[in-house]
């Protein structure tokens, strides 16, 4: 058995998880959200819990009741709390401004990076003098605030020497030493 996969997934209070075929929704106070399942993982809801099963032991389908086990789980936690991702932009002229759904970067570039977010996604700033500009992404889903944060970090990756970019609140960057002095 999958160690993920086998262990059930607790439904939060206030969470309702409705089965469909092989469609399953998950509805919470901060929103809604559907995954597919395969045929070859079935889950069952007794006691306020999600139990996932699989048909045979096949690496594909191992595969699958892990995964599945982890989506729904996302899912749950999602409608419930939500997700959060905080991003520094360090270096001196480094801006970050939120309007609406637009993100506008200013990244050591002759033009400023225009960054349009996805709906799901509600994006703020913050810019406090003498510390770097923060941005905020908060969603229901984990994997579209995993994948704008990450396009957004790669438009100007943290560099190793003066650790300038685009990075994660609390990212270690392993930092080099530069050239030493010519005698």
């Amino acid at each position: 058995m999958s160690r993920i996969g086998k262990s059930p997934v607790t439904i939060p209070s206030g969470v309702e998880v409705k089965v469909d075929g092989n469609i399953v929704t998950v509805k919470g106070p901060k929103g809604t959200l559907t995954q597919a399942l395969q045929p070859s993982v079935s889950l069952s809801i007794e006691d306020g819990q999600i139990s996932f099963t699989r048909e045979s032991d096949a690496p594909n389908h191992r595969a699958m009741h892990g995964l599945y086990r982890s989506l729904l789980n996302n899912m749950c936690i999602g409608v419930s709390e939500g997700f959060k991702k905080e991003l520094e932009v360090i270096g001196v002229g480094y801006r970050a401004n939120a309007t609406g759904q637009m993100l506008e970067l200013a990244l050591g570039f002759s033009h400023p990076y225009v960054f349009e977010i996805p709906e799901e996604i509600k994006v703020s700033t913050l810019s406090e003098k003498g510390k770097a500009p923060i941005v905020t992404l908060e969603s229901i889903d984990k994997q579209l605030v995993g994948q704008v944060a990450a396009k957004i970090r790669s438009l100007r990756k943290p560099e190793p020497y003066k650790g300038k970019g685009v990075r994660y609140v609390g990212e270690e960057i392993r930092r080099k030493a530069g050239k030493s002095a010519a005698k």
